[in-house]
């Protein structure tokens, strides 16, 4: 397959955002105000559609290949790209109409929301520090226009302000971790820069003070990352941000943002400082702790359900640094840390997609997010409720649901490599969780609040019924998706050797 083969579904994409703005832009100006959006939003769809097959297509490709040099085209690059892609359309597809009733703008929310994409699309792929780095602030710029995009809405401005306030100073950390790590290896390769290094574990190259510069270099790389993924103590911009974003904003960020952070995150870790891979991982474990900790703690004291899912997605990335702290391509369990990364990812996106999903339904007939909003949510939708009920279940980590397949690859790859602290502080936050969690279903359940039925659009409920399908598929029969991750996992730890 040749180049343009291989970045067929980021041609899409581009093609698409461009495709949506060319039409707004010759669109007649004075019926902006008479316009639905709906245009704008089938667009969307059929080119976020469009690229996820064409990844689907790229399944033939047994082989990692490699596009300009820049981009890898594996196995792990092509399911999270196609966990992402999914994520985004199905976000589409429920939050269309929400933001298409809230902003006249349609046009300029839909190409972002695909250009948003298509950078997620990039950085799953990327093996060179700048297009990372490209990748990660094209992915950040974006994110702080959509977060602030109900310009006449005081909480969505202070979202998108907030945000690119925290992205700025993180974004020039990451830069300067990235030019050290240039400065010491000469190659802004992943590949490379892990040759040089292993040359200097041999001695085949000078030390010139290279281990002076990595650990620095490493943590401020993981500064610029860990803020993208929402990592403590770099996670203070996500519960305002979540909150006073639109609902289908924060749900990308809460989900494909997150997975496209943990997919550079990995790259740069597990291939491009594999050789200092002792260094690197107590750092990560303490991050791990600290993340989860802090996450499901703040957690505690909300009583808002869209704030308690913004600390609560925290925690979760917690877990997920779990399983690359446990990254080891001899595993004797089927259980090799970054499996369990890839298994979370997939039912994390699922379940917190779900969720935030039932939260908009909630917002579109109350008009709030409160706890409050949501009791006696059985008496008014039936559905909506038993619905959430799973979603949040599996987020706990309860068996026979996607979120519990998750907890257990991460958590059992720890305890394989002896790391039974790191589990432990896990399951007592996993305990932590399922208390606010089950607050929020008592509040379904037990209390007798009465008013008018909520039902749901038509775009949420194909989405949310979707995502509960999946979440309880991937808890029940995931032999599938298992398969697929060992092979993804496998392949890309081979490469790393």
């Amino acid at each position: 397959m040749n180049d343009l083969g291989l970045i067929l579904p980021e041609i899409i994409l581009l093609t698409g955002g461009l495709l949506v703005f060319c039409l707004d832009v010759a669109s007649d100006p004075k019926a902006s105000g008479k316009r639905s959006g709906a245009s704008s939003l089938a667009l969307s769809i059929l080119f976020l559609s469009a690229a996820l097959l064409a990844t689907i297509f790229q399944l033939k490709v047994k082989e990692p290949q490699t596009a300009y040099g820049m981009m890898t085209i594996d196995s792990f690059a092509m399911f999270l790209k196609m966990t992402i892609l999914t994520g985004m359309v199905l976000v589409a597809i429920a939050g269309g109409g929400y933001m298409n009733r809230r902003t006249k703008n349609h046009g300029e929310f839909w190409t972002f929301f695909l250009m948003v994409s298509l950078t997620m699309s990039v950085a799953a792929s990327a093996n060179n520090l700048v297009l990372i780095y490209i990748a990660i602030e094209f992915l950040s710029i974006t994110s702080y226009m959509l977060a602030g995009f109900l310009r006449d809405n005081r909480r969505s401005n202070e979202a998108g302000l907030k945000y690119f306030l925290y992205g700025s100073v993180a974004s020039a950390v990451m830069l300067y971790g990235i030019s050290l790590l240039y400065g010491a290896t000469g190659t802004l390769s992943l590949s490379g820069i892990a040759a040089f290094f292993a040359g200097v574990m041999q001695g085949k190259n000078e030390l010139h003070g290279i281990a002076f510069v990595v650990i620095p270099a490493t943590i401020l790389t993981l500064a610029g990352l860990g803020f993208k993924a929402s990592l403590a103590p770099f996670y203070q911009w996500a519960p305002d941000t979540y909150d006073g974003s639109p609902t289908p904003v924060a749900t990308y960020l809460a989900t494909g943002s997150k997975t496209a952070a943990f997919a550079v995150l990995a790259r740069v870790l597990v291939i491009g400082l594999a050789p200092f891979q002792v260094n690197w991982v107590p750092l990560l474990a303490g991050l791990s702790i600290i993340t989860m900790s802090m996450g499901n703690l703040a957690a505690l004291r909300q009583n808002n359900v869209k704030r308690m899912l913004a600390y609560s997605s925290v925690s979760h990335a917690g877990y997920i640094l779990m399983g690359l702290v446990a990254v080891t391509s001899f595993s004797t369990s089927g259980m090799d840390g970054l499996n369990g990364v890839l298994i979370y990812l997939f039912a994390y996106l699922f379940t917190n997609v779900g969720a935030f999903l039932v939260v908009m339904a909630v917002e579109e007939t109350t008009g709030s997010t409160d706890i409050s909003a949501f009791e006696g949510l059985i008496h008014k939708a039936p559905g909506l409720a038993m619905m959430f009920v799973i979603l949040l279940l599996s987020l706990a980590g309860i068996p026979l649901t996607g979120g519990f397949l998750g907890k257990f690859y991460v958590f059992g790859a720890a305890i394989q490599h002896q790391y039974y602290w790191l589990a432990a502080v896990g399951l007592v936050n996993a305990g932590i969780a399922a208390f606010y969690y089950l607050n929020v279903v008592r509040a379904m359940f037990f209390t007798n609040e009465e008013g008018q039925a909520l039902i749901p659009p038509l775009g949420i409920q194909i989405s949310l019924l979707i995502c509960t399908a999946a979440t309880l598929w991937l808890g029940i029969y995931p032999t599938t998706v298992i398969d697929w991750v060992n092979v993804a996992s496998t392949q890309f730890l081979n490469a790393a050797q």
